[in-house]
């Protein structure tokens, strides 16, 4: 595969470039989830990447993206980790379920405000009895006239807390097996019967919460796709969410090695030969996964099982790096800058959300590699 950019990708790549000189300075600080304050600088970061055309690339231009190919993606997260930018916005999962199968009306509606990053959108999937078997949710969105009522419980929710929609994956067919009686809905946070409760890491990071919904009526207009189609739209949303540069992994990883290497160039971390060693392998671990995400998104087959192995990759290349600078930093890892080792943790987490390791591995060995059921 020819990894060299063609003419237009050389003047996008030179754009952004140029674009990040002039307005990076100013969004440095903008990662984290640990207060009010980081909140609102990384969502600041995400509405001025959005205003300058970089969300929403490979997302129609009806609806507020830019209708370029998925390589481009690749393109912006190369950047923005060659730069030491905070990643973009995690919202190529959720754009894309809605503008591959919600109605024109709801499109028309909701995407403009999500890819502008004008209103902040969550996912409502996981619950506290259905983590790595999502289809066992029990959230349930009764069919009621011109609306669906729902009640139930989400966890792990990423962002919740300042989101003002949710694209909520809800039984509602309960006569239907367990996988076809799902459907998608987006549901306004806002509404009465929402209550979200905030979730402390041990990081620190206040991203997560729980979210229990009481009653809460969802316009039938608000349906995406046609009831008991949600665990299609799921797997279809599930191989963006595991895609290194759909959820901004390549730009994060790309940041954290970059500082890393400024501390070993600048003498405020010692490193001796073996650690070097190391720290030069990271550093080729995350180019292999810059061209790999490459090919992966000139290839992309939406709903496939090729965000699995893109996944698993990205978990061994994360918490390698993260192993690394632990070892480089020594002692003030954990009694320094709380930050580092906050990533630590969070990386430990990259084996756990979006699927587990071991279902990642499984879907490969059945779906990819084509072996048996054990």
């Amino acid at each position: 595969m020819d990894y060299s950019d063609d003419p237009e990708v050389a003047e996008f790549r030179a754009g952004l470039r140029a674009w990040l000189r002039d307005h990076l300075d100013e969004h440095r600080d903008a990662t984290g989830y640990e207060s009010a304050e980081s909140v609102e600088r990384t969502l600041r970061w995400h509405r001025a990447l959005a205003a300058a055309g970089y969300v929403g690339l490979s997302l129609p231009a009806a609806y507020g993206g830019h209708g370029l190919p998925d390589l481009y993606e690749a393109v912006l997260n190369d950047e923005l980790a060659t730069a030491g930018a905070p990643p973009p916005p995690p919202i190529g999962h959720i754009a894309h379920a809605v503008a591959d199968f919600a109605g024109e009306d709801l499109k028309t509606r909701v995407l403009p405000g999500l890819l502008g990053c004008t209103e902040v959108w969550c996912q409502g999937f996981s619950e506290p009895g259905a983590g790595s078997d999502l289809a066992s949710l029990t959230t349930a969105a009764a069919p009621d006239g011109d609306r669906f009522v729902v009640d139930g419980q989400k966890i792990w929710t990423s962002g919740a807390m300042w989101s003002r929609w949710c694209l909520l994956l809800a039984r509602t067919e309960r006569d239907e097996p367990r996988h076809r009686g799902l459907s998608m809905l987006v549901v306004d946070m806002e509404s009465p019967g929402v209550d979200r409760r905030e979730i402390v890491l041990a990081s620190g990071s206040r991203e997560f919460a729980e979210v229990f919904f009481d009653g809460v009526e969802v316009p039938a207009a608000n349906l995406v796709g046609e009831r008991g189609q949600g665990w299609r739209i799921a797997m279809h949303m599930l191989s963006y969410e595991r895609g290194p540069a759909d959820m901004g992994w390549v730009g994060r990883l790309g940041r954290v090695l970059a500082a890393a290497r400024d501390d070993v160039r600048s003498g405020r971390l010692p490193a001796d030969e073996p650690l070097r060693r190391r720290l030069a392998a990271a550093s080729v671990d995350l180019r292999v996964l810059q061209w790999h995400v490459a090919r992966s998104l000139a290839d992309r087959d939406p709903g496939g099982s090729a965000g699995s192995v893109d996944k698993l990759l990205t978990t061994r290349i994360e918490q390698n790096l993260h192993h690394v600078v632990g070892d480089l930093a020594g002692t003030s890892f954990v009694l320094g800058d709380p930050a580092p080792y906050g990533d630590y943790l969070w990386s430990r987490a990259q084996s756990i959300y979006g699927g587990t390791q071991q279902i990642q591995r499984q879907i490969v060995a059945q779906r990819v590699l084509g072996l048996p059921r054990g």
